[in-house]
């Protein structure tokens, strides 16, 4: 299988997955960016656009960056029957993301968060399908999130380790890099690319 769909973040246009497209294009894949707006309307809407895509592609992996990855989870868990291959999350909130909660506590925040405001809360996350599903976190403090207050533990600058917990992943790893900087890393496509070939991240890519 060699289609994949990425889908963006809040408040990023597409083109932002394109550097990593580029790379995974030259690894041999073909590469479906999903656009939406996260702040115009509520999760099930971009979830069944995203499925409509997929029927329309066939078959393909799917990359998610942060609030991506939700969208993501949203529409292979509402259509259990949509063909995928492997699930890659990177930098998603999948427990919640306390940055967010922070900035829902201001009139000025919970606009700028729109639609997307109910989906920052503390919560489990659980993967029921058979696909597998990796996880790739960054341990670089680099964000917009620190800006709001301390975030504890591991992070990435905007989203936790622990908040990027999903019951039933198949393996998650850490890179040196911030929210942003992943989807520029050139580590990080090189491990993406693994996921998606062998269903599994590269130990030592050193």
């Amino acid at each position: 299988m060699k289609d994949v769909i990425l889908v963006h973040g809040l408040w990023v246009p597409g083109v932002t997955m394109r550097p990593l497209a580029g790379r995974l294009e030259r690894a041999g894949f073909r590469c479906h960016v999903f656009s939406y707006l996260g702040t115009a309307r509520p999760m099930a809407h971009h979830s069944e656009r995203l499925a409509r895509l997929a029927r329309g592609i066939g078959p393909a992996h799917f990359v998610g960056h942060s609030m991506g990855g939700l969208v993501v989870m949203e529409s292979l868990s509402r259509h259990p029957d949509l063909a995928a291959g492997r699930v890659l999350l990177l930098g998603t909130s999948a427990r919640g993301n306390a940055a967010g909660r922070r900035l829902a506590r201001h009139a000025a925040g919970r606009w700028m968060l729109g639609a997307s405001a109910p989906l920052w809360g503390e919560r489990d996350s659980r993967w029921g399908r058979a696909e597998r599903l990796g996880v790739i976190a960054g341990t670089r403090r680099f964000g917009l999130g620190v800006l709001l207050g301390r975030l504890g533990g591991p992070n990435d600058g905007v989203v936790g380790v622990e908040e990027t917990t999903v019951e039933g992943m198949s393996e998650r790893i850490t890179l040196p890099v911030g929210h942003s900087q992943m989807l520029f890393s050139a580590a990080v496509a090189v491990q993406v690319a693994a996921f998606l070939s062998e269903g599994k991240f590269i130990a030592n890519p050193g």
